[in-house]
């Protein structure tokens, strides 16, 4: 009897898996495994919040894999490791795994690759899983090995053929293999978590996916923007754990309107920075494109910034919604992204280390490069552009909403009055000044 391996990484699903797909395909007996990484959760990068997401991401899994008559196995320590005990323990032919595009990922691939190999066992790896489009495919006609910059990119994905959803196995048959219970979420990082924290897993994020698809998508274009209006999706914290199929999600956005439209576009540009970070993985910590800017030192000021105590309301409710939530909408991480990288000239890995601490969404491609984009660092091709603070707030939350939602020290304060609190004598002691001026758009 043929057996196969389907190892899961961040494509933690049963619907549209083309890891388990064909691992089911294969094998008349499937292993779905998942490996509690020790290098990933003692490494620099574990957060808390995202262990408790993976935690409920991994029970719904198992759920859903149980309700085709499978289960899954979860395993701790070294990757090769563990898949090899198994891989030996069962007889496995065949190992199967989504393709990743971070330094860490690819070195984890090849060793498993070697591994395997000594017992004639093959690694086989899926595109398209993690992204809606394969990194290595949508590369420019000038023979480099990735865009540079984003609108050509798009057009090129706009045009490409995504492949069509898969869909779940009908039934799974595992053979007996010993599994360690179900990780609690201190098992995987232990320390504080954001109090709103979303619940992970797949049914879950396929249920907020009917939910945006039914409705809400339509407004996108015209609302995504505005702070208080809660008007996006919420699902790239799905996206990232593969909790929700991006292939899948492009598949039944409707293009052709202006709010599906713009919203595929983000799913681009989420598969744009994955492109470029695997071309250069280096990307994650080092400037994409060098430039001679002094960074300042400055722990106070970035006391302030993470505390959400700058004195500027729209920052202070954005750094705030992202300690109690784990998640802010995009235009607040640009908002108080240029605030610390532009106008405090703090070095963006200052801040890209505190969201990948929070966000539950946080992973190398769209975090650093998205921070290095604003920092003027990365794909920006205006790298000079500074967002002003109070004209961003102005404009994307004119009524104050946003901020009195966070900011309840100020919420006395109507309308746009809340955006210069310096003009009703708040007591410093209340909420603090400006720590400084700034200017930009």
């Amino acid at each position: 009897m043929t057996v196969t391996i389907a190892l899961f990484t961040r494509d933690l699903r049963v619907h549209d898996n083309p890891v388990l797909t064909a691992a089911h395909r294969e094998g008349a007996s499937v292993v779905p495994l998942f490996v509690i990484d020790d290098a990933i959760a003692a490494g620099r990068f574990a957060s808390p919040n995202r262990a408790r997401f993976l935690a409920a991401a991994l029970a719904e899994l198992d759920a859903e894999l149980r309700a085709i008559g499978g289960r899954l196995v979860v395993r701790r320590g070294d990757v090769g490791t563990e898949v090899d005990r198994i891989a030996a323990q069962v007889h496995a032919e065949s190992v199967h795994i989504a393709a990743d595009v971070s330094g860490y990922s690819r070195r984890r691939e090849q060793a498993l690759r070697e591994r395997l190999a000594r017992r004639d066992c093959l690694l086989h790896t899926h595109a398209a899983s993690i992204t809606a489009a394969d990194p290595e495919v949508l590369v420019p006609s000038t023979g480099r090995d990735h865009f540079a910059i984003f609108t050509p990119y798009f057009r090129r994905w706009s045009e490409a053929h995504q492949r069509k959803p898969l869909g779940k196995p009908r039934g799974l048959t595992v053979p007996e293999v010993a599994s360690e219970p179900l990780p609690e979420a201190e098992q995987l990082r232990a320390g504080p978590t954001s109090p709103q924290l979303a619940v992970g897993g797949e049914t879950t994020g396929r249920k907020m996916l009917r939910d945006w698809l039914s409705g809400p998508i339509e407004a996108y274009e015209d609302r995504n923007d505005y702070l208080a209006a809660d008007a996006t999706s919420r699902l790239s914290p799905y996206l990232h754990f593969g909790c929700v199929s991006p292939a899948e999600l492009v598949h039944r956005v409707d293009m052709s309107t202006a709010g599906g439209h713009a919203f595929a576009r983000q799913l681009a540009w989420r598969d744009f920075h994955h492109q470029l970070l695997a071309a250069r993985p280096d990307a994650a910590w080092s400037d994409y494109r060098p430039r001679s800017i002094g960074w300042r030192d400055d722990p106070q000021a970035v006391a302030a910034w993470r505390d959400g105590r700058t004195g500027y309301p729209v920052i202070d409710a954005a750094m705030r919604q992202l300690l109690a939530e784990g998640w802010m909408p995009g235009r607040a991480r640009l908002i108080t992204a240029s605030f610390l990288a532009k106008s405090l000239r703090v070095d963006w890995r200052v801040g890209a280390d505190h969201f990948l601490r929070w966000l539950v969404d946080g992973d190398l491609a769209n975090n650093q490069l998205n921070w290095q984009w604003v920092a003027g660092t990365g794909t920006d091709t205006r790298p000079n552009r500074v967002l002003n603070p109070l004209r961003q707030a102005k404009r994307y939350d004119p009524d104050g909403e946003y901020v009195r939602r966070w900011v309840p020290e100020l919420a006395h304060l109507s309308g746009a009055a809340v955006h210069m609190p310096w003009r009703a004598n708040i007591d410093p002691a209340v909420y603090p000044a400006p720590i400084i001026e700034c200017v930009g758009m």
